[in-house]
């Protein structure tokens, strides 16, 4: 079983086998012609159960094969142009690179006696991303697992820096179409049922500063404690982007923490034609990113950020084995001592490799090319009387719903849209997600994919029509 260690003694090994598992995936990436084959739950789940794990195949041949049976040949493949479901994207050949190289070498980035040169690296693209940011030589952060947990160890540093023992005083403010993780961080963090005050967002999706503004005098008046504010740049279901200036100048009005979930929006930061819209960005206290949604990077690939890197020490403990405080007066530099997790991946080499071949600029146009494809989408969808769009978009994200002519009950309309993305789905033509806006069923495009044409958008609009279209045929025929 030796023969299976990865050392100096097995290379040859390991380059047969990695080639090998190369070759099935890029075989396989180059015959789908469709995002997803279909494939039901009932169908595949027996396959899986099948598998004895306790008899093994002692060949990575055999194994291969078996993987292409459950796995390969029935993957969602977010590389096809008609993946427009959620936020993933297809990802840039560097990062893939920099992730068979993480993977091998498998340095762990708590400690630098366990990472070294890896340590540096991560280092210096914070810094990078801090400085395209524009939150100031104090800065500092550290890499992630998504943009849930930058959001978590974020409010927790803007609960600790309220320094107060009465969490139930402290207040969250998030728009009505805020990433679900601020409720969540709050439960986690021991806040009350009560912490988050969702603030109305106007027509275009974004938080109303003239609503934040009177919650956050209510919070004041009652005695209660802004513990942070949460804009939002690039919202899950709309891409909207929040008032990014006026909400930094309330939240210095008030005293409260000014966090920005850039999960989604942090394309903007390499963008070489839409920088401005994340204007206003460079006053937060906070900052997620995640490269895994719009800079093309494998997940995972995340960061929080921060404008005094000190808060970070909210997140510091000191174990004796890993991390003494002896160290800091050595000046050896533990990324351990600024993160919620102790052993964590080197997913930074994945953006490095990308940012040395591809450039920031290479990033940045990629990205500009989604967001020119969604004002395309919006286009099309706004002419098209079958459709009803709901916001032109700030980014690449497109919600709307298919009104048929005929057909003025809601809740026919609701079934039918659902109807349709489901149909879509179990055809494996093309992926769309799903929301909900005022109540009523909506469909969603997540436009990620360069190689996605307004020709896909258009035969994807006419996939949901007609999906649509066969379902209240089909229900008008059993109403007779």
């Amino acid at each position: 079983m030796r023969s299976h260690l990865l050392n100096d003694t097995t290379t040859e090994h390991y380059r047969r086998s990695v080639t090998e598992g190369v070759e099935r995936v890029a075989a396989q990436l180059a015959t789908t012609d469709r995002p997803f084959t279909g494939i039901t739950v009932d169908d595949l789940a027996p396959r899986i159960d099948a598998i004895d794990l306790d008899r093994p195949l002692h060949d990575t041949g055999a194994v291969l094969d078996e993987l292409e049976d459950v796995y390969l040949r029935d993957a969602v493949y977010f590389h096809h142009p008609r993946y427009l479901a959620h936020l993933n994207c297809p990802v840039v050949i560097p990062a893939v690179l920099g992730e068979a190289v993480l993977s091998a070498v498998n340095s762990s980035l708590d400690t630098w006696d366990q990472s070294a040169g890896g340590t540096l690296i991560e280092r210096k693209l914070i810094d990078w991303t801090a400085a395209r940011i524009g939150l100031g030589p104090a800065a500092d952060g550290v890499f992630t697992s998504g943009g849930t947990q930058s959001n978590l160890q974020a409010l927790l540093l803007a609960r600790e820096e309220t320094k107060t023992q009465d969490l139930g005083k402290l207040r969250v403010f998030a728009s009505e179409v805020s990433h679900f993780s601020v409720q969540k961080s709050a439960k986690l963090l021991g806040l009350g049922p009560d912490a988050v005050v969702v603030v109305p967002v106007d027509h275009d999706k974004r938080m109303r500063t003239v609503a934040l503004a009177r919650e956050l005098e209510r919070c004041a008046e009652a005695g209660l404690i802004p513990m942070a504010v949460v804009a939002t740049a690039g919202t899950t279901d709309f891409g909207s982007i929040d008032p990014l200036p006026e909400i930094a100048g309330l939240c210095e009005q008030y005293g409260a923490w000014m966090h920005v979930d850039a999960a989604y929006g942090c394309g903007l930061l390499a963008s070489l034609k839409y920088r401005h819209r994340i204007d206003g960005i460079e006053r937060a206290d906070s900052v997620t990113v995640d490269y895994h949604k719009s800079f093309f990077q494998p997940v995972s690939s995340s960061a929080v950020l921060v404008r005094d890197g000190a808060t970070l020490r909210h997140a510091t403990y000191h174990a004796e084995y890993l991390n003494p405080r002896r160290m800091l007066a050595e000046r050896i530099p533990n990324q351990v001592d600024k993160s919620l997790q102790t052993t964590r991946r080197f997913d930074a080499l994945k953006l490095w490799m990308t940012l040395r071949i591809m450039g920031a600029d290479g990033i940045g146009t990629l990205f500009d090319e989604v967001c020119d494809l969604a004002a395309e989408g919006w286009k099309l969808l706004a002419a098209d009387p079958r459709f009803d769009v709901v916001v032109e978009p700030s980014l690449s994200t497109l919600v709307f719903r298919y009104i048929p002519a005929a057909v003025t009950d809601p809740a026919e309309i609701d079934r039918a849209n659902l109807y349709a993305r489901k149909a879509l789905f179990a055809s494996g033509d093309a992926v769309v997600a799903g929301t909900k806006v005022s109540g009523r069923h909506y469909l969603k495009f997540t436009l990620l994919n360069p190689e996605t044409t307004t020709a896909d958008i258009t035969a994807v609009l006419d996939l949901i029509a007609g999906h649509a279209e066969q379902y209240l045929g089909e229900s008008l025929d059993r109403a007779c």
